[in-house]
């Protein structure tokens, strides 16, 4: 007998969007279940195909193929021998992992096995560290002191008293899940004799109490990376807490801050600076020294006629970049200071060039304002 058009057998169009089809094979799947339908093999026979069809057209390659080929794409190999394998038999594996894929969440979640030891992962652990900004610009390897869960030497993660073994949980027959008919379904929860673990503990280790797990403060070593920014994570995987009785660790997550600095800010890989400038240094023109992030000392020169806010950049002086050999720039950002505390002598100077100062060539912005306020009450009393 023929197959029936996978597109036929879900009840969608060609064009149904995997949203559609997904809500298609549920209605379905449900419809014809055989906890819903004991006994019934037509109804077995039509959730089989069911299955079959939404397994080759809920992926994307798959259904390609079969637009193209039809049901030949997955006979003997498909066109010319190659293609997909495997996923055209409806067979049992398949049916469970499909149900499980759409029903997972009404179930407890997927099928999961027993073992010797324990599939609960040890929780990640967090721990902030603030450096300083010549840290984070050269990196730095430090040792951080974290309290912790680590595996029990006594037992070696198992939880079992020396000399003895866990049990296979004779509840869930080490399955870690047990299931229960209710009305037309088969819900699947956590064992709740063994808690999920398949195994069970008659005689547990007296330091660990059973968990397989101890307290302790653990010592690491952590490298920081020069040109690492503020909010930076580092993670240090399996240096987290200890999975309960053997189960894998979680891990270390490292999270930088950078303590502000006296003289710089940082913006990015550049670093900015604000430099006060003396007035007569900004007027007559000159030179400044000032620090750089690496410890040396830059010379800035310094044009005459400088006003607040010029900048000066100094190529390759900023910070180191992260995984690179590169740097930013240092930008140097001019702050004209005003004199205080005048003695009598600077202040009949300075009254001096202010007689003198008729040409306003030397005061270009404030002229330029001021004519400006001139004119706009001007224009108001016109």
């Amino acid at each position: 007998m023929s197959k029936r058009d996978y597109y036929d057998v879900l009840g969608v169009e060609k064009s149904a969007s995997a949203d559609e089809m997904k809500r298609a094979y549920r209605k379905l799947a449900m419809k014809y279940h055989p906890d819903r339908n004991p006994d019934d093999k037509d109804a077995e026979q039509k959730f089989k195909e069911l299955n079959e069809a939404y397994e080759v057209l809920k992926d994307d390659q798959k259904r390609a193929a079969y637009d193209r080929f039809g049901h030949a794409a997955f006979e003997g190999g498909g066109p010319g021998g190659g293609g997909f394998h495997g996923f055209g038999g409806g067979g049992a594996g398949g049916f469970a992992d499909i149900f499980d894929e759409m029903f997972g969440e009404f179930m407890g979640g997927g099928r999961r096995g027993g073992g010797g030891r324990s599939n609960t992962r040890g929780a990640d652990l967090r721990y902030n560290m603030e450096i300083s900004l010549e840290e984070a610009f050269a990196g730095k390897k430090t040792t951080v002191h974290v309290p912790t869960s680590v595996t029990c030497d006594t037992c070696s993660g198992s939880g079992a008293k020396a000399g003895t073994q866990p049990k296979t949980c004779t509840t869930c027959g080490g399955m870690g899940r047990v299931r229960a008919q209710q009305g037309f379904f088969t819900i699947e929860r956590t064992c709740p004799a063994c808690n999920g673990q398949g195994k069970v503990i008659s005689d547990p280790c007296p330091d660990c109490g059973g968990a397989g797990r101890v307290r302790r403060d653990k010592t690491l070593e952590v490298t920081i990376p020069a040109g690492v920014e503020d909010g930076t994570r580092i993670r240090l995987a399996g240096e987290g807490e200890a999975g309960l009785r053997g189960g894998p660790a979680g891990d270390l997550y490292i999270f930088l801050s950078v303590a502000s600095h006296r003289l710089f800010q940082r913006d990015g890989a550049n670093i900015q600076c604000r430099v006060p400038i003396p007035m007569t240094t900004a007027a007559l023109g000159g030179s400044i020294e000032v620090p750089s992030i690496d410890g040396g000392r830059a010379k800035v020169t310094i044009p005459a006629g400088t006003q607040t806010g010029n900048q000066f950049r100094l190529r390759g002086k900023g910070m180191s970049v992260l995984r690179s050999t590169a740097r930013g720039d240092m930008f140097i950002q001019a702050v004209v200071e005003t004199p205080m505390n005048l003695t009598k002598r600077q202040k009949e100077l300075l009254e001096e060039f202010a007689k003198e100062n008729g040409d306003d060539a030397t005061s270009p912005e404030s002229h330029g304002f001021f004519k400006k306020v001139k004119e706009f009450f001007e224009d108001l009393t016109e």
